[in-house]
């Protein structure tokens, strides 16, 4: 379904929707399993999702994730039925966001509303949808879901209620607890941050600056980095031990030896987010060396 490497990405939103176009198909004849994309307050995701299965025939197209802060579970439901009836077997909803946490968090300095526990939120969320009297054609398949899920009460609810889960931002011994708390089979689909450049003082400069970003912006990540050891000495620095756990950084090999770490935890997918002193700019050249891992 999405093959052993995907890439992730954040850096569409900026980009006019022919290089989106273009990228997307350059990745899926670089042989891509998948692609998969965040949603902020650039693109959202619904659109994303068109503009990149429009532009391939093979790849699986993953919401990674479609932020349920931002559109009505009715809305949602909708959509996605109409992806998957357009694009057969290749778009993957992943459920997530800013809304599954107890207090308003701040979002590029927009306060996202808190509507309770994560858990109860995303259950009922996911109710709502499966509940929604859809009139449009059905797809052949059903669809495919996945939650971002960190927390062992979230990833038991991704096996229960969807194929799996998709965590992000997290060490390879998260993915050895998650496969260990998750259901024979369900699919686990790991994001993995990586740094391409040879000079490693310089790839350590931009992983560092990455891992501060969300020690600052993402109390839910923090909280689950507590539950695997990491301590506030480490997510205040942050800790080279902390840096160095969540982002693969160095050359080819160095990322390689990554995604086998995930694979040997558990893992069944690696997208891998490629960090740039550009964030904006989609990495093609640090995409095209790395479509040879694990080949």
């Amino acid at each position: 379904m999405l093959g052993t490497l995907g890439i992730w990405t954040f850096a569409f939103d900026q980009q006019p929707a022919s290089a989106v176009r273009d990228a997307a198909a350059e990745l899926e004849e670089l042989g891509y399993g998948a692609l998969w994309f965040g949603e902020g307050f650039g693109r959202d995701s619904v659109s994303q999702a068109w503009l990149t299965l429009g532009a391939t025939r093979r790849m699986t197209v993953a919401a990674g994730i479609a932020n349920i802060a931002f559109r009505d579970p009715i809305s949602m439901a909708a959509a996605e039925r109409s992806l998957n009836e357009a694009f057969p077997g290749r778009y993957l909803l992943g459920l997530g966001g800013h809304r599954v946490s107890d207090t308003p968090i701040p979002m590029d300095g927009y306060e996202i509303p808190s509507r309770g526990k994560a858990v109860r939120t995303m259950t009922a969320y996911l109710d709502a949808m499966d509940a929604v009297p859809l009139n449009s054609p059905a797809p052949a398949d059903p669809p495919r879901r996945v939650l971002a899920a960190l927390g062992p009460k979230m990833l038991a609810l991704a096996a229960e209620r969807t194929l799996g889960a998709h965590p992000y931002f997290v060490p390879v011994e998260h993915t050895r607890t998650a496969r260990e708390v998750m259901r024979p089979g369900a699919l686990l689909a790991v994001e993995q941050a990586v740094v391409l450049d040879s000079d490693v003082s310089r790839a350590r400069e931009t992983a560092t600056a990455h891992v501060g970003f969300y020690a600052e912006q993402a109390p839910h990540q923090m909280a689950n980095l507590r539950r695997l050891g990491f301590d506030e000495a480490d997510l205040s620095g942050p800790s080279r031990r902390l840096v160095d756990s969540i982002v693969a950084y160095g050359d080819a090999g160095a990322i390689e030896k990554r995604v086998r770490e995930h694979l040997d935890a558990g893992a069944d997918h690696v997208c891998l987010q490629v960090l740039t002193a550009d964030p904006a700019t989609p990495p093609l050249r640090e995409w095209r060396e790395l479509a040879g891992l694990l080949g």
